[in-house]
């Protein structure tokens, strides 16, 4: 019995891991990776493992970092199934299909450049039929009641309280009559977050394989109030500047999550009158699923939909569906614009920045994690000078960034979460983070809890049986290690954004160096270096 590691190993995304034993072999989550372009090109590589060869998968939530290569999975060879709760497996319905849609328009946006460049084609990683036999092969669970994909092999769902539907999963795996207890995290939620429950909790396990995203980071403390109060100051700022209000958001989560602030808001009066437009398809057709599973809601979000008889009905929200209902929000002052994506990376989102960075009496407002080497990540930065679609913007508009909408608990709630945790008999494998954090989180899990911990590495595997019985002192380490397949970047920025912040920076040398002698020289010297 053995587990390998093959994403959210020394990078957040790519979340994806596999569980072996003599008889069955099966996933956890089959997540896209995200961020920079060196680890988006990972999601082209062909899988460390034979697809054919798994015969169930088990998804934590629908993120499409824990998703988006499910339709790949199938596309070579997949014909398992695929477990995940109700409201899950609705959000991928639409999900799926979008994502499968980005990879056709970035690879023939691609195909466009390479072909004047003389390139040879690409193909995307998968296409519409692939994420639509996915969905044919998605089967919905019921929290809190155990079942059974294959013998020997038992499983159960628990709440994470990170999206609608999000779960940490309990497993427990027999192999030649032992048993091992593997409880997977998924992403686990903050306390009090809107519109879903707070995470529940377990005592015991043989293995955990937690999340980190901010295993080293604590964030000060956003009482609900004070979150909605810090909203109500950054609207009205806008609109006495008489700008627009760009909030990069993600359809799935974020986008109700502002809806459901917004509407608060709008009913105290504090910030009347503005129109609040959802420019973008995907998360239109995920609010209908939130408004399809009320009994996920908590205390605040059932309150206020009987109060006003929905969470997301106002007549100053809208949502857009056409591409030219998109643009014409171009020609629009003095409203709000929230779109994906949440980091800024692809989507409507880039051209909206693209219109309104530059101007500043703008306002752009962060509410999610920004990823190394994203476009928000380079906004919220600092950066006054950015390129989108291969030109050069100013960033003028007034940049503004609210913590107390992060789905991710912070170093503090990831502890409290733990406390109610008694026992680890093996090891605590902690992912989902960057090298730092995810070290630096497995370092403090020793120190607080005791408990046996590493920061796996993208390819390792670990044997699930050996380990329980190894001493609390001996070191932890994989018994394979594999490579030349998924790979995290080294931290900071890639060569990418290292090529984007050059050509920023020679042309404004090319703007204040008007000696065509001096302009020359310079050139030849880069030319010279890089002969």
């Amino acid at each position: 019995m053995k587990i390998t590691f093959h994403g959210a190993a020394g990078c957040v995304t790519g979340s994806n891991y596999l569980v072996e034993t003599e008889k069955f072999k099966f996933l956890v989550d089959c997540g896209m990776f995200q961020g920079n372009k060196t680890l988006k090109e990972n999601n082209y590589k062909d899988f460390a493992y034979n697809p054919s060869d798994i015969d169930f998968v088990l998804i934590t939530h629908a993120h499409i970092d824990h998703t988006g290569l499910l339709p790949k999975l199938v596309k070579h060879g997949f014909k398992g199934p695929i477990f995940a709760t109700e409201p899950t497996v609705d959000l991928l319905r639409y999900l799926l299909p979008d994502s499968a849609h980005i990879q056709e328009i970035e690879v023939m946006q691609k195909n466009r450049r390479n072909e004047r460049k003389g390139l040879p084609p690409v193909s995307p990683i998968y296409e519409f039929p692939d994420a639509e036999q996915a969905i044919a092969q998605l089967k919905g669970v019921e929290r809190y009641k155990e079942f059974n994909p294959v013998q020997g092999c038992a499983v159960k769902y628990h709440n994470a309280g990170h999206v609608l539907g999000s779960s940490f999963i309990e497993i427990v795996v027999e192999e030649n009559g032992q048993k091992r207890k593997l409880v997977f995290s998924g992403d686990l939620g903050e306390l009090d977050h809107p519109i879903v429950e707070d995470p529940d909790s377990f005592k015991e396990a043989d293995y955990l394989v937690v999340e980190s995203t901010y295993g080293t980071r604590t964030r000060e403390e956003v009482a609900k109030e004070d979150r909605l109060n810090k909203l109500a100051e950054i609207f009205k700022g806008a609109i006495e500047r008489g700008g627009n209000i760009i909030i990069p958001a993600f359809a799935l989560e974020r986008t109700q999550d502002l809806l459901h602030d917004i509407l608060i808001l709008k009913e105290r009066g504090d910030i009347p009158g503005i129109q609040v437009v959802v420019d973008s398809p995907l998360a239109r057709n995920i609010t209908k699923v939130f408004v399809k599973y009320p009994e996920c809601y908590d205390e605040d979000a059932t309150e206020v939909m009987k109060k006003m008889g929905g969470l997301f009905d106002h007549s100053d929200f809208r949502f857009t569906e056409s591409v030219d209902e998109s643009k014409a929000l171009n020609l629009e002052n003095g409203i709000v614009i929230m779109s994906a994506s949440g980091m800024c990376d692809a989507g409507r989102i880039k051209h909206h920045l693209k219109h309104n960075l530059w101007k500043p009496e703008n306002t752009v407002i962060f509410v999610g994690y920004q990823a190394e080497g994203t476009l928000g990540r380079l906004i919220l930065s600092g950066k006054k000078d950015i390129r989108i679609h291969g030109e050069e913007v100013a960033v003028e508009a007034k940049i503004e960034q609210i913590t107390g909408y992060s789905g991710h608990a912070d170093q503090k709630g990831l502890l409290n979460w733990l406390d109610s945790v008694e026992k680890i008999n093996g090891t605590v494998f902690v992912v989902h983070g960057e090298p730092e954090s995810a070290e630096g989180f497995a370092k403090l899990i020793s120190e607080k809890k005791g408990f046996k911990s590493v920061a796996p590495k993208m390819g390792e595997t670990f044997d699930l049986i050996e380990m329980v019985k190894a001493e609390v002192s001996e070191e932890i380490k994989p018994v394979y290690a594999m490579s030349g397949v998924a790979q995290a970047p080294v931290p900071g920025p890639d060569s990418h954004n290292l090529y984007a912040d050059l050509m920023l920076k020679l042309a404004d040398f090319m703007r204040r160096t008007s000696d065509e002698n001096k302009r020359r020289a310079k050139l030849h010297e880069l030319i010279d270096r890089l002969n």
